[in-house]
């Protein structure tokens, strides 16, 4: 299940990003291969580099893989990792689960106004930031959930070393 997930998860990333690239050479080539610029190209360009980002951060990206600040977590002992594990993520995830309603309504909202060229409602353009909410408390509580049986921390230890 969660390997479907996976591939599923990197190839709708990969699709987005391919076609970000597909767009990227569209628009060099009307551009200065035709002296023709096409506005389309700027704006879908944006939209989908949002999307890429914004995917990747939610569903791609492990989070053993984002930037962390480790100099306190390698100088304290197990149950401190512990600890820090759990409040860290009872932050992260409690902001995230607080936020989402309001994510969702403001990105609800701006369906009611659209892109200047392409007219896509903007709901659409920032509908993954809401995945991105969501997943940040999904993988809080499952970050929790371990930390409590031990899991992420003897995971923690076998990649420091």
């Amino acid at each position: 299940m969660q390997r479907g997930f996976k591939a599923f998860a990197n190839a709708v990333g990969g699709a987005l990003f391919l076609a970000l690239f597909g767009v990227f050479l569209v628009q060099i080539g009307a551009r200065f291969g035709f002296n023709q610029p096409l506005p389309w190209t700027d704006e879908a360009a944006v939209i989908l580099y949002i999307w890429v980002i914004l995917w990747a951060a939610a569903v791609m990206v492990p989070e053993r893989e984002h930037v962390v600040f480790d100099l306190v977590w390698n100088s304290v002992s197990r149950r401190t990792r512990q600890a820090m594990l759990v409040v860290g993520n009872l932050l992260i995830g409690g902001l995230a689960l607080v936020g989402l309603p309001a994510t969702w309504d403001y990105v609800h909202f701006m369906a009611r106004e659209g892109t200047p060229v392409l007219e896509v409602p903007l709901m659409w353009v920032f509908l993954p930031f809401v995945l991105l909410m969501a997943a940040l408390v999904v993988r809080s509580a499952w970050s929790i959930w371990n930390a409590l049986l031990g899991r992420d921390l003897e995971t923690e230890l076998r990649n420091l070393s």
